[in-house]
Formats: structure tokens, sequence, C-alpha cells
């Protein structure tokens, strides 16, 4: 693991500009560990469903893992299970009466510090509709609410009609939460093979955080024109009071196979109300972004490519399938293109209030094709992407990938291996010849811990079988990765966060071209929350960075 190399050079010859040097914001990296690191579900044994939908959140006590089949509480300290039952049970228990011939699906869940509730999303679809159009009848979105902050305890749920005016099929839900709102969203489709723009739900938080929550005074905004709404909205979750309302997403997901070049911002005023209204669009240009045509498909669908030689693997298109997070007024969001004929990560940093885009950039590998990427950040400019990433010398595997933005400029560092996949992957319908690939994802997630900010969880899949998906949780420790200096009588203290203990610091006495850099001989000392060396004052200049082999 290669993470970094700090660019934060002190020199010991002249303590003023040591302190200047380490403080003018030069690049810094962020440090990075794996903390808990766990399976969760695996198919066949937790769920039978195809593909899972790997979502969670973490929580105070708690990582709650919602994905399509169950729904399953972990401990947060050791990664234990202390509650788990099937999706249909939890709208069971929150008050629902989930119909025999009903399915649910597309789970979404949310801790939302500001309350210090759980919110949960899915939508039903009718499970024994004639073959040929089974699920695209008019259905249900169905919410739930925690009574507190402990989701092992009591939910209260909802079921309301997607579409109210003309019952057209809600697929793909997405769920946000800020200070004022709770937002649902779908893409909405008449029969199988017609869809036919966004719809989205506003309901006043403070109405589902009463003693008897109500969503009567939720604001449905109707199905809407994609070519001005843009298509997959994802409403943005906030947790810093930094943005109310804010709906992103994508222009156009890449359904023609050509490159395309806009995201689409808008938002929802008054949500706190029952009379909620929506901003007017803002299209935000972007570096183009494409979907390759699949012909195995017929349609534009990116397909990753594993060592068996197989390119079957179903890893959708170009929208954003993952939560889109407000974090100091900036958004933070992320999906798939293509570079060099190989699947990549777009991100993205936004304004929530002028919608200009700040920064974007990719994450590609040469040999992987990488897929289902997620992304959040914390108010110290922090950002983990998690994802897929496979190739012809690599099954399906976790990643994850750490940023630093300094000075409006974001630095990513080396992949972490989260897990590894054990085989190349088929599911059930592709090895028995009903479809000619496989799906994976919908998506993953990565959150933010409510108790510390600079700790991030990611949930996504792996395969642990040929033909058996399992969902991988883990904890990322974070911490910018900067050096300090400061005088000890005849030494200098050169130190650097405790989470990078295990960085070298290397020294150099002249910063000209061909620079040579050499190993700091003294130990590295640790005092639990920083890691120091002490080093001679020479009487000439010196200057440090750390390293990671």
């Amino acid at each position: 693991m290669n993470l970094s190399r700090s660019n934060s050079y002190l020199w010991t010859g002249a303590f003023v500009l040591c302190l200047l040097l380490a403080g003018v914001g030069l690049r810094a990296q962020v440090a990075v560990k794996i903390g808990q690191n766990f399976t969760g579900s695996t198919y066949g044994v937790n769920s039978a469903a195809l593909p899972p939908d790997p979502n969670g959140a973490i929580g105070p006590k708690h990582f709650v893992e919602f994905i399509n089949g169950t729904f399953a509480v972990y401990n947060r300290t050791n990664g234990h299970s202390v509650q788990r039952k099937t999706d249909i049970k939890f709208w069971s228990d929150a008050g629902l009466i989930i119909s025999p011939d009903s399915g649910v699906s597309d789970p979404r869940v949310i801790y939302d510090p500001i309350s210090q509730r759980w919110f949960a999303s899915q939508v039903d679809y009718d499970a024994a509709a004639p073959s040929g159009d089974p699920t695209f009848e008019a259905n249900d979105f169905l919410l739930a609410v925690s009574a507190g902050s402990d989701p092992t305890g009591t939910w209260h749920g909802f079921m309301f009609q997607a579409d109210p005016d003309s019952g057209n099929f809600a697929d793909f839900p997405t769920l946000g939460v800020d200070s004022n709102g709770v937002y649902l969203a779908g893409d909405f489709f008449y029969g199988s093979d017609n869809p036919i723009g966004p719809g989205l739900v506003s309901i006043p938080k403070v109405d589902l955080l009463a003693d008897t929550p109500t969503i009567a005074n939720r604001t449905w905004f109707g199905v809407m024109d994609d070519s001005v709404r843009g298509q997959v909205l994802q409403p943005v979750i906030c947790a810093d009071g930094s943005s109310s309302g804010n709906i992103l997403a994508m222009g156009d997901i890449g359904n023609d196979s050509d490159p395309h070049s806009n995201l689409v911002s808008f938002a929802v005023q008054n949500a706190a109300s029952p009379s909620a209204t929506l901003t007017a669009s803002t299209s935000i240009n972007v570096s183009p972004y494409i979907v390759p045509f699949n012909p195995d498909a017929g349609v534009p669908l990116f397909t990753a490519v594993q060592p068996d030689g197989t390119a079957t693997l179903q890893a959708n298109d170009a929208r954003l399938s993952a939560r889109v997070y407000a974090v100091a007024g900036v958004l933070y969001a992320v999906h798939s293109t293509e570079v060099n004929n190989h699947m990549a990560v777009r991100w993205y940093r936004i304004s929530a209030t002028t919608h200009a885009l700040l920064e974007s950039g990719i994450i590609t590998n040469a040999d992987l094709d990488l897929f289902y990427p997620a992304i959040a950040a914390n108010a110290n400019g922090t950002v983990i992407i998690g994802y897929n990433g496979s190739g012809i010398g690599t099954f399906v595997s976790c990643y994850a990938v750490a940023g630093q933005t300094v000075n409006g400029a974001t630095t990513f560092g080396n992949p972490i291996l989260l897990q590894s996949g054990a085989a190349s992957y088929h599911d059930l319908y592709e090895e028995f010849g009903l479809a000619t690939q496989s799906r994976w994802g919908d998506y993953s997630t990565v959150t933010v811990d409510p108790a510390d900010s600079s700790c991030f969880w990611f949930i996504g899949m792996y395969p642990s079988d040929s033909d058996v998906w399992a969902t991988r949780i883990t904890q990322l420790l974070t911490v910018p990765l900067q050096l300090a200096i400061s005088r000890s009588g005849t030494n200098v203290t050169v130190s650097w966060p405790g989470l990078a203990a295990d960085y070298q610091l290397l020294s150099t006495t002249n910063l000209a071209p061909l620079v040579v850099w050499s190993n700091v001989t003294q130990t590295t000392l640790t005092n639990g929350s920083q890691a120091f060396v002490l080093v001679p004052i020479s009487g000439r200049q010196q200057f440090f960075r750390l390293y990671h082999p």
C-alpha cells in the first residue's frame, strides 16, 4: 500500500520558515487505516435476491445493512449481528400490510444525526402479475422512520402510491434527508419499455418526527420532463444544515452511447411546509462522459471484464446510482464513465447554492474496470470513494480511495483493497440460460460516522463463489497527513498523525532538481495521537517528507 507522499517540507535551519512551510496550504494526502472489515450478507444464506443492491449506514452504535431480501443490524464495535429479518418482515413490523402477491425492492437507509433517527425506503411491485410485464404495474413508495436512534427498536411505516396521478411505475427509488425535509424520487415507466421521466415527493421532516408521524402534508411534484429535470434524481443528504432540498441528476444517463456533458441541479423550496415548490433547473457543464453500446443487452450498458475472459457482468449506466452528499455547502457526487476502453469513476464537487462546478476528476486503472462507485466527505475536506474493480487478472473486488481537499484542489491516493473476490461471477439467470448477462450492484454506499467524522463506512459486494455474491462492510479511519515541527532544546520534534505511525520520515538538505531523499535514522516514537521523531539540530538546512513504501 502506497497511500501518500506528504508534500509538507520542513526545514530545521530556520524555525520560523519551517512553520510557514507547514502552514501555507501545501497539498496534503490523507492517511487511511482499515478498522472493522466483515462480511454482511450472503446469497442463498440471507437473501435470494439478484442483485442485492448493497445499501447501509453507520449510526451511533450500529451499522444497518438494508439490501434486497434482508434488513440487518450489526454492532459497530465488533461487527456481530444483533438483529436480522427479511425486508418484508421489516415493513410488517413497521405497521404495513404487504400483499402476499407483492415484492419489495431497491432499498435505501439513512441515519440522520440532526434528528437522531433512521429513515428507510423501498418500492413494492406486483410479483404475481402476468408474465411478460411482471413488475410495471402501478406501485407504491414505502417509507419508514425509527422511533429513536436504536435501529433495532420501533419503526413507523408508510405506504403511498408512487404516481397518484396516472398510476405509472416507480423504478430505482432514491432517498434524501436534510434539516427541513425527507425526499423520495423515482424513475417512472409506463410499461416495461416506456420510460416517461423522473418523479419526486417532498415530506416535511417535522411531521415524520412527531409523536404520531404523518405524511399527510407531503408534496407530489408529478412525473416531470427528464430533459428539464435530468434523469434519475438523487435527493441530496445533508447533515450540517449547509443546504436544503437540493436535487442532482444526470442530464443523460448515457442511453444513446453518445457523449454527454451536463448535470442538472435544482432544489425543493419550503420543504418544511405542505406547500413546497421547485426552483428552476440549472444545467452544469462537465467533461463529456459516455456509456458504450452493449450488443448482448441491446442497449448502452457497462459490462465488467473478469478473469475467465467474460464481459457479461452488467454494471449499469452513467446514472448517479449512489448517494449525493452536501457538506459545508458543497455537493459530492460520483458515477461511471469510460476511459481508454475501461470503466472508470468520475467524481464532482459542486456548489449547493450557485450550482457551479467546483472540481471534478477521474479515478481509473489501466488493468481494471471500476464500477458502482459511492462517495462521501467530511468538513475537514477528506473524501472517500468506494467501488468495485475487476479485470483479466482480478476477480471482482472491493476498493476504496481516499482524497484530501486543500485550497480547493482534491488529491487522491492509491486504491486500498478492502476485500478480494474469490471467483468470476455468473448468476443463476445466466447459468441457466435465462439471461445472457449477470446482474451486479445496483449500487454501493459510503457513509460518514456520526460519532467521528474522520471515520467512514463502506458497503459493497464481492463474489464469494462463482454464483454467490456477498456484501462487505468496512470501516475506514482517516486523518489528513501533514507534518509539523517544533524546537525541543538541541533537537527539533518532527511530528505527524499517529494513524500514520508506519510512514517513514525522509530528509534532504537541498530541494534543487534531482533531490535525493534519505531515511531519517532516529526512532519513530508515538504518544497516542501523534507519531514523532527527535532530530538533532545540525546547523544546516534540512527538509523532511513522509513516505509509505
